[in-house]
């Protein structure tokens, strides 16, 4: 019988070594190795892993691949994000802070899907609480299946047994083989589990949900194989104060990893967002200053939302920077362009922002919305409600173009805006069909003086 070694492994990243050392080579991370028994197995083998003798190389001429292998979810949401649907065969992983909605997404998609058996595996909540849960939904599918479990190798038997079309394991961190003496959630343990979950899905050509959870530093808890062994890799984002949940695509083998999804958190569960630009536009009865409208794309979905400003002298001589949804990093600069090309003294001036809806914006193209707020409330001069933003600003002061300009300019013309304004380098922006005005801008110069004259 093989001896069983220890090691010590970074917790973080999955590093190992012979002996503890203070700080992980490979992360640079602090006291994060722990000692691991690895107990090598050579005879207990899956039944399921004794096909893997049986398949022979094949030419890739005579691979024909079948799009009816991916099937709808009932949640075009998700089924948008995951490319079409999922794909038979498939390791998806979904990661998330707690409390955001995690295991509600998984058991509303587990009661929405009736053509086939699910397995839904909870390794840390009992058969009770998971159908008050289904209760609070309020929706039933006679043929999903409850299983409290947190053994690789039982999980794996009832699934083998039952030959369901979608099994769920809530979560990853709680599940754990007896081939490995180390507890459940170390390194050892989550590769293992996810090695032999990706072995069954693969050999079967059952898909397999994963949820995982997520560290103090937003980043899948783990080790970083993990996200290279499974299909998909999704982020459920949110904060709790308010209702909206934002699910990324980090990876995906079968589809763009460009993808957003907009889900809103009710009392039944979470509800599908088809039109985001109504809801983070906010209708003011009266004309505000610090506020403008951005034309944003995320992934390939365009939607307006809105930037708030306040600009205030400084109370106590030290000017503060605060930013909400946006890089607080890129504000800074933002806001050293504006004093240096355009000669607003605002070093002197505390500076807030933040991005109505508690969304999270990368998209470039919303530096000319934040500057004409950052002006807006510096001067006090209300931003007409009819006219929405859409450029980057470069250090030189310069408007730059942006990508996908037609769907910001339809998806603005679409929500009412009459006047759009855009950087003057875009070149034949076609606009036919809509009614809006395009007012084309050079500089921040230009900027200035075509809002507040």
């Amino acid at each position: 019988m093989p001896k069983a070694k220890t090691v010590f492994v970074c917790q973080n990243c999955g590093a190992e070594s012979p002996k503890w050392i203070g700080r992980c080579p490979s992360c640079k991370e602090w006291n994060t190795f722990h000692e691991e028994i690895i107990t090598p197995v050579s005879s207990r083998e899956a039944s399921y892993a004794k096909d893997l003798a049986k398949r022979v190389p094949v030419l890739l001429d005579d691979v024909k691949a079948d799009e009816k292998n991916r099937f709808k979810t009932g949640l075009n949401e998700l089924d948008r994000i995951l490319g079409g649907g999922i794909v038979s065969g498939s390791l998806i992983l979904l990661g998330g802070e707690p409390g955001v909605g995690k295991s509600t997404l998984a058991l509303q998609l587990a009661l929405i899907l009736k053509q086939s058996k699910i397995l839904y595996v909870s390794g840390e909540e009992s058969e009770e609480q998971i159908s008050l849960r289904a209760q609070r939904l309020n929706n039933s599918n006679p043929q999903c299946y409850i299983l409290g479990e947190t053994e690789l190798e039982n999980i794996i038997s009832h699934a083998e047994n039952m030959k369901p079309g979608l099994i769920i394991i809530d979560s990853i961190q709680t599940v754990s083989t007896g081939m490995l003496e180390s507890p459940a959630g170390s390194v050892s343990q989550v590769r293992e589990c996810a090695g032999q979950l990706l072995k069954y899905s693969k050999i079967t050509g059952t898909p397999v949900f994963l949820i995982g959870h997520i560290t103090k530093d937003g980043t899948l808890a783990g080790p970083k194989v993990l996200e290279h062994i499974v299909d998909v890799v999704l982020y459920f984002e949110g904060d709790s104060n308010y209702v909206y949940r934002i699910l990324r695509s980090a990876k995906n083998r079968f589809g763009s990893t460009s993808e957003l999804g907009i889900f809103e958190m009710t009392e039944t569960g979470l509800k599908e967002v088809n039109n985001p630009s109504e809801l983070f536009i906010n209708q003011h009865e009266e004309s505000l200053s610090g506020i403008s409208i951005a034309a944003t794309v995320d992934g390939l979905r365009p939607f307006l939302i809105e930037t708030q400003a306040l600009v205030s002298s400084a109370v106590y001589g030290t000017p503060q920077r605060s930013s909400t949804g946006f890089d607080i990093r890129r504000l800074n600069m933002l806001l050293a362009v504006l004093e240096k090309r355009a000669g607003f003294r605002l070093g002197i001036k505390d500076v807030f922002l933040n991005i109505a809806g508690g969304i999270k914006v990368n998209d470039p193209a919303i530096d000319l919305a934040v500057i004409s707020s950052v002006l807006s409330s510096n001067l006090d001069i209300p931003i007409s409600r009819e006219i929405c933003f859409s450029g980057e600003v470069g250090l030189s002061g310069e408007i730059r173009p942006v990508s996908r300009i037609e769907q910001r300019v339809r998806e603005a013309s679409k929500m009412g805006f009459k006047k759009i304004c855009l950087s003057k380098f875009h070149k034949g922006i076609p606009v036919k069909g809509t009614e809006i005005e395009i007012v084309r801008v050079g500089k921040i110069e230009h900027l200035v003086r075509s809002l507040f004259g």
